[in-house]
């Protein structure tokens, strides 16, 4: 999981990199080619994504900077953690659910993947088979027992 992070993060950086060295420059020299830049909104406009580029490429650095330091932390062994694979009952309803946890960029609630940082990773993070965890959602609440977990090191082959 670790290493597809890292593809993500590398592949979005290598194609913002190649905006802000091949593009942008070739969109503002068009622009100033137009003339008066006061007015030139395509000028103002590429200047515009030229920051947000720059921006977005210092955080995905930032970003790829913490997934080399998660991929260096040991993962639980015994309990849910980065990469883990929850199987959990909810208590009133009696349906199971099975959650990946995984970090925030490569959350799909709809693939039943989790972010740590969300409500639902939050309270699962740590937590044991036999544990039960009360969560509070904006539309109600819900208690879970966690029936079983596969974490990152059972899933290795």
């Amino acid at each position: 999981m670790i290493e597809e992070m890292r593809a993500k993060l590398g592949k979005e950086i290598e194609e913002l990199t190649h905006e802000l060295k091949v593009t942008l420059p070739k969109a503002i020299a068009v622009a100033v080619a137009m003339g008066d830049l006061r007015e030139n909104s395509e000028y103002k406009a590429a200047l515009e994504r030229q920051q947000l580029v720059q921006a977005r490429l210092s955080q995905l650095h930032h970003r790829l900077t913490q997934v080399q330091q998660l991929a260096s932390i040991e993962a639980p062994r015994d309990r849910v953690g980065l990469g883990s694979e929850v199987k959990v009952l909810d208590i009133e309803t009696e349906e199971t659910d099975v959650y990946t946890v995984v970090l925030a960029e490569m959350m799909d609630i709809d693939a039943g993947h989790i972010s740590l940082a969300s409500p639902l990773g939050r309270a699962l993070s740590d937590r044991r088979i036999g544990e039960e965890v009360a969560l509070r959602l904006p539309t109600g609440s819900r208690r879970l027992r966690i029936l079983e977990v596969m974490t990152i090191h059972d899933r290795r082959p």
